[in-house]
């Protein structure tokens, strides 16, 4: 599914209202990348400026200036170029700019310098989304220079240079129905690529065949292809947070952790499930498993309007730690555990992430140095996990099991939607899969 136009038209009303009338924003695309010499990348559009436009080429500039009485929505954008087109394929240009995306007027990108300086005489604020390739920043300066050696004179031209991704971020945190409808598509396409794998590994394959059949479902489906680099991990690899080598060939008695989510219209899903690369959880892995499945559900059940992702992870945490303490690999009390961070060698990171347009989705996680508290339309991650690595200190017998458990799920007014629930993650589904494979 794509966004409607209404859905951009409706975020540019609602960043045009927190600008104000005296102000501007700019916000620039991406720009293709260089992979290898002459080759590049797959185009992937700014996600801010996505959001914005729906426009889906590199390089245009987007220019909002509320209460103009003539054009509100500006568009730069690259020109139609036949000859360039027969290589790369057709531009939208500067027509289609305005047609299909709505431009109230629409410029080629070699007007820029000419035209954007003009339109920001009569405005007093600049807000903009920082370019961290640099392209704009010097140019915007030195447009701000220019202005305001002519104020003096002509009374008019920005005073406040702002950085609009504030705004833009807090908008982003919240979906609306549209953005829900895309994230459950992207989380249904993802869980089908989890239990693909799951009726389909065999001891004997490599990581990177496991990745070939997940990212294979994406793109079947139609999806974009992954939202983040593939994770799949057995072993001791699953102890590393982010191993993305994916080379290691698979053991019949180790567990396969696979991280790993589709992109659809760019919203992104993020599922991780553990399972067993033969068919059944020995005594040790299914211990830890139970452990991380317990505080991941502990977790869940936290999220509901007002609760602050501390909380959640709180939640968590104390199941995890009292795990360890039971299977004996830390030893105290659980609370002076906590309390001194002893787990850390074991679980190293936070419970939850936004998710959205960016897999680690933007806006704050505090609000005037408090915890933020949840809202119906976030959606955030819920992925405890235990590394019980060789570095770790744990016990021997433990040393080699990674376990990580990850949903996406949706704040409603009720509490909570776990839209990723189609990735089997119960140890008896888990197991009749693996036996049935």
């Amino acid at each position: 599914m794509s966004l409607s136009a209404g859905f951009h038209s409706r975020r540019r009303r609602q960043l045009m209202d927190c600008i104000g009338a005296g102000g501007a924003a700019l916000v620039p695309a991406a720009s293709e990348r260089v992979r290898s010499n002459d080759v590049e990348f797959r185009f992937r559009q700014s996600s801010d400026f996505d959001y914005l436009t729906g426009f889906p080429e590199p390089d245009a500039l987007c220019l909002l200036l509320p209460g103009h009485p003539e054009h509100e929505f500006v568009l730069f954008v690259r020109p139609r170029d036949p000859e360039r087109e027969t290589w790369t394929g057709r531009r939208v240009g500067v027509e289609g700019a305005m047609i299909v995306y709505g431009a109230d007027v629409a410029h080629p990108l070699d007007k820029v310098e000419e035209l954007v300086p003009r339109m920001l005489e009569e405005r007093e604020r600049l807000f903009y989304a920082v370019d961290h390739r640099g392209e704009y920043n010097n140019k915007i300066l030195g447009w701000i220079e220019s202005l305001q050696a002519a104020r003096q004179r002509s009374g008019v031209g920005p005073t406040v240079l702002s950085d609009v991704r504030p705004a833009l971020h807090e908008m982003r945190v919240i979906k609306d129905a549209e953005e829900i409808g895309a994230m459950r598509i992207a989380a249904q396409v993802s869980c089908a690529a989890h239990r693909r794998a799951m009726t389909t590994v065999r001891a004997g394959q490599f990581e990177y065949q496991v990745e070939a059949e997940v990212e294979y479902i994406f793109r079947s489906r139609g999806a974009a292809g992954p939202a983040y680099p593939s994770i799949v991990a057995t072993g001791g690899n699953a102890t590393t947070l982010h191993y993305t080598e994916n080379c290691c060939e698979l053991d019949a008695d180790h567990l396969l952790l696979i991280d790993a989510g589709a992109e659809v219209n760019l919203y992104c899903g993020d599922v991780t499930r553990t399972f067993p690369v033969g068919d059944r959880f020995d005594g040790r892995q299914r211990a830890i498993y139970e452990v991380v499945l317990a505080a991941q559900e502990a977790a869940i059940l936290e999220v509901r309007p007002g609760v602050a992702l501390d909380e959640i992870h709180r939640a968590a945490l104390h199941v995890l730690v009292r795990g360890l303490v039971d299977l004996g690999i830390l030893a105290g009390r659980v609370d002076d555990c906590i309390a001194e961070e002893s787990y850390r060698p074991y679980y190293m990171h936070r419970t939850s992430h936004w998710l959205g347009k960016d897999v680690h989705d933007v806006g704050l996680y505090r609000a005037g140095g408090a915890p933020r508290l949840l809202e119906p339309g976030m959606i955030l991650t819920v992925e405890p996990g235990l590394y019980l690595s060789e570095e770790s200190g744990a016990p021997p017998q433990w040393q080699g099991i990674g376990v990580r458990i990850e949903d996406d799920v949706l704040v409603t007014e009720a509490g909570f939607d776990v839209l990723t629930l189609d990735a089997p993650k119960d140890i008896d589904e888990i197991e009749a899969l693996r036996r049935e494979a």
